[in-house]
């Protein structure tokens, strides 16, 4: 029996190639090691690229394109786009208009923005004073929570009286109501205002009976009240001898606080109370806002003799008349709040 023929293994046809370490300045072996970052004195060289050999039977023709592909992407990272630390200015070229187009356009705008404000203050300032609606704006929450309070609870407030401080030409001017409870806002009333007005809305919606008319209704009959009752608190100014030109805004105010109440009457029906516990709910709002009235208006009927010093003048006939227009404006109340939670 014949011994079978002895295994050849196959020989390479390339001898391995093992690259040596790259050589580093001032290391006797040619590298240099590191136990910790080099120090800003000691960077280390880039290596030169090594051609690293492959047996051909180890790999295929796509794997070595990768492979050279990796090492140079490896030796040049893509560089990063550098952002800068400004805000980029619109390029106006892209859109077929030059800069100095630009910069005039722009100008001619700002400078059109700021007559057009100029003569609104001019021609309607008298009207519609823009910095006395700004003041009456400026609230806080908790202002917002305390007028509130104040409006449905007015028996239990005590000082009615308001702030006053000294603005910069050195005139007496009352504070801006986040500093003063007893300041008239225009904050509330418009809210109470929309409230309203949505709510009415949604009670019709209860019934089967809304449209989108309601809504407009509903505004033009609440603004159509609020007029009536500015209306007549400033003619009765004008005949009892009271300068309220400066004070129609608070006027405003005041006349849009009834709102809160009649807010509250509509919700209360919500709660299937009876008719007569739902009209006693109804007359404790009116004597809540006509007691808030009586007291607010005093600093515009009767102001304070330190603030205004034609109050000491004042003839006791003449006080007397301004007294009984203030009860007067009060009961008013009953009619215009009656026909407001008719919804």
């Amino acid at each position: 029996m014949s011994s079978p023929p002895p295994l050849r293994h196959p020989v390479p046809t390339h001898p391995a190639y093992i690259p040596e370490p790259p050589s580093t300045p001032g290391s006797p072996n040619g590298y240099q090691r590191f136990s910790s970052s080099p120090g800003p004195n000691q960077q280390q060289q880039p290596a030169p690229l090594q051609q690293q050999h492959v047996p051909a039977y180890m790999t295929s023709p796509f794997q070595h394109s990768q492979q050279q592909q990796q090492q140079q992407h490896s030796l040049n990272p893509p560089q990063l786009p550098h952002q800068p630390s400004f805000v980029p200015q619109p390029d106006f070229a892209a859109w077929g208009v030059n800069d100095a187009t630009a910069q005039f356009g722009m100008q001619l705008g700002t400078s059109a923005v700021a007559a057009g404000q100029e003569y609104v203050q001019k021609n309607f300032g008298g009207i519609i004073p823009l910095s006395s609606v700004k003041h009456h704006f400026n609230v806080s929450n908790s202002y917002v929570i305390h007028k509130l309070k104040l409006v449905v609870f007015p028996w239990t407030h005590k000082s009615w009286s308001r702030r006053v401080h000294r603005s910069e030409q050195g005139q007496t001017e009352y504070q801006d109501p986040r500093d003063d409870i007893n300041s008239p806002d225009l904050y509330i009333p418009l809210m109470a205002f929309v409230t309203y007005v949505l709510i009415s809305a949604f009670h019709s919606g209860l019934q089967s009976r809304f449209h989108p008319k309601i809504l407009g209704e509903s505004a033009s009959s609440a603004l159509a009240v609020v007029i009536v009752d500015f209306l007549f608190v400033y003619i009765g100014c004008y005949l009892l001898n009271v300068q309220a030109s400066k004070q129609a805004v608070d006027i405003v105010a005041y006349s849009g606080y009834k709102f809160v109440g009649v807010i509250l009457t509509i919700l209360s029906s919500y709660l299937y109370l009876s008719r007569a516990l739902y009209y006693v709910i109804f007359f404790y709002f009116f004597f809540a806002n006509g007691l808030f009235l009586l007291r607010s208006l005093r600093s515009l009927l009767l102001p304070d003799p330190a603030l205004n010093s034609s109050t000491a003048t004042i003839s006791p006939g003449l006080r007397r008349r301004r007294i009984s227009f203030l009860l007067i404006e009060a009961a008013c109340q009953f009619a215009y709040m009656l026909f407001l939670v008719r919804v």
